[in-house]
């Protein structure tokens, strides 16, 4: 047997109790006799091979992966999904809702082990939750005059927050992306931008001597950080913010796979306590108008925020960290020096390509 996550017991009993959210942040293995296993939400990377009963944490580690599918389980006859996301009630009423919610955080994030723990932080209010919450040093990257290191310092002068800058460079993206692109088996340039600025955040915080990090991860697809999300429009399948926040909620085993992997390649283990079946149990109970209010994206989420961070972060509007690091336009602009422009269909994903043939 070999499971990541919460122990062989608890999953035991969430599989013959039908329960998406057993307590703890996911998990993801082998129970024993073969059978292959992954929470609702993908918390935990799991692979198999395409042809063949092998699987494995990483896709390094098999000829042909293709990943688990959350929420199911292998018992050796084939792969049965046994959880889906719950639709329960909403909350009645703002009060409730921002309590519950406030709660939920508060115990996730109490229970984090801060030994050996750092803080990956855009100084956003995602991220400035959890550094309050924890008072351990934090790690930005970006490029030197970005979003993201700005409002980092800011944000860590706000908290009284020991902040370490990782300044990004041409040289450094052209360093890691190969690494990373092997890492998470990606090579398009969206996935490349957001798993590069973690691995670089990672890298400095392990050479640092830290071997956890703690992220803000999940609470755009929790509680309704998307503008795609807010004005529920052509790009979602749903006709309403509850509904288009359910559609973001089911794409996080992708983008957390992508996230975990690139970090454990950069030399950490993810720490995701907003991902916390605790709070996202209370998130599922959020009715429209607690996600967007007024135009303001993750509404409940802030207000509950205000009781670990002060008004002018809960309030803050964040760029993607693609965006926010100038991660992707630098990485856009080294495809084009190389040659790879534009006009290509996929011309960054071609630059990247090429790093990793030039790597053998």
């Amino acid at each position: 047997m070999s499971l990541q996550g919460v122990p062989a017991d608890l999953v035991e009993r969430a599989i013959e109790t039908g329960d998406p959210f057993p307590g703890g942040r996911g998990f993801a293995g082998d129970l024993g006799e073969g059978r292959l296993v992954r929470d609702v939400l993908g918390r935990y990377p799991l692979f198999a091979e395409r042809q063949g009963r092998e699987w494995a944490f990483s896709p390094t580690e098999l000829a042909d992966p293709v990943p688990f599918p959350a929420g199911s389980l292998h018992d050796g006859d084939g792969i049965e999904r046994i959880w889906t996301l719950p639709e329960p009630e909403p909350f009645p009423g703002d009060a409730v809702a921002i309590d519950r919610l406030r709660h939920a955080l508060g115990e996730s994030l109490e229970e984090v082990d801060t030994d050996g723990t750092a803080v990956a932080f855009s100084g956003g209010v995602d991220s400035a939750v959890v550094a309050s919450a924890l008072s351990r040093p934090c790690y930005v990257a970006g490029f030197e005059g970005s979003h993201d290191l700005n409002a980092a310092r800011s944000a860590a002068d706000l908290l009284d927050l020991e902040l370490t800058v990782v300044e990004v460079t041409h040289g450094g993206i052209e360093r890691a992306a190969a690494t990373v692109s092997r890492a998470t088996d990606r090579t398009n340039a969206m996935d490349l931008s957001i798993a590069l600025t973690l691995f670089l955040v990672g890298e400095r915080a392990a050479d640092d001597g830290y071997d956890r990090l703690a992220l803000g991860q999940g609470a755009d697809e929790l509680f309704g950080g998307y503008e795609k999300v807010a004005r529920h429009d052509h790009r979602v399948e749903a006709e309403s913010v509850r509904g288009a926040v359910r559609e973001a909620i089911r794409s996080l085993p992708d983008g957390l796979e992508r996230d975990v992997l690139a970090l454990r390649a950069s030399g950490v283990e993810p720490v995701i306590p907003l991902l916390d079946d605790r709070v996202v149990s209370a998130a599922l109970r959020l009715d429209g108008d607690h996600l967007v209010r007024d135009g303001v994206r993750k509404w409940a989420f802030r207000e509950a925020a205000r009781a670990f961070v002060p008004e002018e972060i809960a309030g803050r509007a964040k760029k993607a960290v693609q965006y926010g690091s100038l991660v992707s336009r630098e990485l856009d602009r080294l495809a084009r020096r190389a040659g790879y422009i534009r006009r290509m269909d996929r011309h960054v994903d071609l630059y990247v390509a090429s790093l990793l043939d030039s790597e053998g």
